[in-house]
């Protein structure tokens, strides 16, 4: 639900080897807990990572890309804590 109380919806995002991301411009990092940091413009503060500690994986906000992608979503995950205000009306996996 963390991902709804930050964004006020649902958040696309999408994860990667740490070492397949390239980062353009400035990020701050927050020690989030004990066991992740999660990623922010130190501009504008929008958060763009998030990162399991020792993973080797990196999550980032599909929002931060410029330009076109060629991504697609595979599934929806936390749907059991949705806002009611919305259906998910396509047959990708929900967990």
């Amino acid at each position: 639900m963390q991902c709804r109380k930050q964004s006020g919806h649902f958040m696309a995002d999408a994860e990667v080897p740490e070492g397949e991301i390239g980062i353009k411009g400035a990020v701050r990092w927050y020690q989030a807990s004990a066991t992740a940091r999660r990623g922010f413009c130190p501009v504008c503060g929008s958060g763009l990572f998030w990162q399991r500690l020792g993973s080797g994986d990196m999550r980032f906000s599909l929002g931060a890309l410029d330009g076109p992608s060629g991504l697609r979503l595979q599934r929806h995950l936390h749907v059991a804590s949705k806002g009611d205000y919305y259906e998910i009306a396509h047959g990708l996996p929900q967990e």
